[in-house]
C-alpha cells in the first residue's frame, strides 16, 4: 500500500498525530509519503524531533497512491482535493480541528482506523463536485476550477448588496438581491450553506442547493435542484467587481461576467469506516438528542 499524508497547520496535536500515524505505517510496512510543505512546517517547529519518520516526500500525486490521509479539519480536506483532483485516490481525515463533518477520525483512534482500512473494513462514499466556467478567462479559476463544498459569489469592497441574475438550464429563475449566492453540493450542505439557512442534504442525494446570503427579500428561500442542472449567474452592483469562491479559494470577477456552474465529471472518494455513517456524524456534530428537555 502506498499512502500520502498532508496537513496545513502545526500544533501539539498535529505532532502527536503525525508521529502516531507514521510509526504505525512503518510498523505495517506501508510505503508512506509526506507532503513537502507540511514536512517543512513540522520540521521548522520541531527540528529533528520526528525527522527519522520521514523517508519520502511528495509535491504532486499520481495514480500509484492507494490512500490519502489528511491531518487537520474539514478545511484541510478541502485543500487536499486540490492534490487529488480527478485521480480517484480515496481520502480519509484525522480530525485535529474542530467540528469535522469530513475529517471524522479522532486522534486517539488513528491506529484502529488504519488497521480497519488495511483489513478492508470500510466503504467508499462518492462525493460530487461543482465545476465553473466564466465568459472571461481568469487564471485563479482556470487552474483549479472545481469545488467539493460550494461555489459562492459575494460582494467586494462594499456594504451594498449585489444583484445575482440566475438561470437554470437556460430558463430564468430570479434575480437575488443579497450579499451573495451559494451553490452547494450535498457535502457542502453542512458548511457555509447551512449557516445561511440552507438544508442538510445526505451525501448520496443527487442534488445541489442554491442558498442566498442575507437576502433583502425574505421570500428568497434556499432551493434544491437536480445535480444535472446547469446554473448560470450574472452579478451587478455598485462596485465594478465581485468575489467568487471555490471552497476556500477566492478570485475576483468583473460585474457582468457570465458564470456557468455544473456538476464536475469526476467525484472524490471519501473513506467511511463501517462503524461510522453520515447520520451518526450528524447527530454527534449537531448534538441532536443532547437536549435533556426532550
Amino acid at each position: 500500500m502506498k499512502v500520502a499524508v498532508f496537513g496545513r497547520f502545526y500544533n501539539l496535536t498535529t505532532t502527536f498525530s503525525v508521529e502516531t500515524l507514521f510509526n504505525f505505517l512503518k510498523k505495517k510496512e506501508i510505503d508512506a509519503y509526506i507532503e513537502t510543505e507540511f514536512y517543512n512546517l513540522i520540521n521548522d517547529n520541531e527540528p529533528n524531533k520526528i525527522d527519522y519518520l520521514f523517508d519520502k516526500q511528495f509535491d504532486t500525486l499520481d495514480t500509484s497512491f492507494d490512500l490519502f490521509i489528511s491531518i487537520g479539519g474539514d478545511g484541510t480536506i478541502l485543500r487536499a482535493i486540490t492534490f487529488i483532483k480527478n485521480l480517484g485516490i480515496p481520502i480519509i481525515g484525522i480530525n485535529t480541528g474542530r467540528l469535522g463533518f469530513l475529517a471524522t477520525i479522532p486522534v486517539n483512534d488513528i491506529e484502529i482506523a488504519i488497521q480497519n482500512i488495511i483489513n478492508g473494513k470500510y466503504r467508499i462514499s462518492e462525493r460530487s463536485l461543482l465545476t465553473i466556467e466564466t465568459s472571461v478567462e481568469n487564471k485563479d479559476i482556470d487552474s483549479m476550477n472545481f469545488a467539493l463544498n460550494e461555489i459562492a459569489v459575494s460582494r467586494k469592497n462594499t456594504t451594498s448588496m449585489i444583484t445575482v441574475e440566475t438561470f437554470l438550464d437556460g430558463e430564468y429563475l430570479t434575480s437575488y438581491w443579497s450579499d451573495g449566492l451559494i451553490i452547494s453540493t450535498p457535502t457542502g450542505s453542512t458548511g457555509y450553506s447551512l449557516s445561511c439557512g440552507g438544508p442538510v442534504i445526505t451525501p448520496e442525494t443527487k442534488s445541489f442547493v442554491i442558498t442566498p446570503i442575507a437576502p433583502h427579500n425574505l421570500s428568497a428561500r434556499p432551493l434544491i435542484i437536480p445535480d444535472a442542472t446547469e446554473i448560470q449567474l450574472k452579478v451587478s452592483g455598485r462596485e465594478e467587481s465581485h468575489l467568487v469562491s471555490l471552497d476556500s479559494r477566492i478570485a475576483t470577477l468583473e460585474n457582468g461576467t457570465i458564470i456557468k456552474i455544473k456538476k464536475a465529471p469526476f467525484t472524490i472518494k471519501m473513506v467511511d469506516l463501517l462503524n461510522e455513517s453520515f447520520l451518526t456524524t450528524l447527530r454527534k456534530k449537531l448534538l441532536w438528542g443532547e437536549d435533556k428537555r426532550n
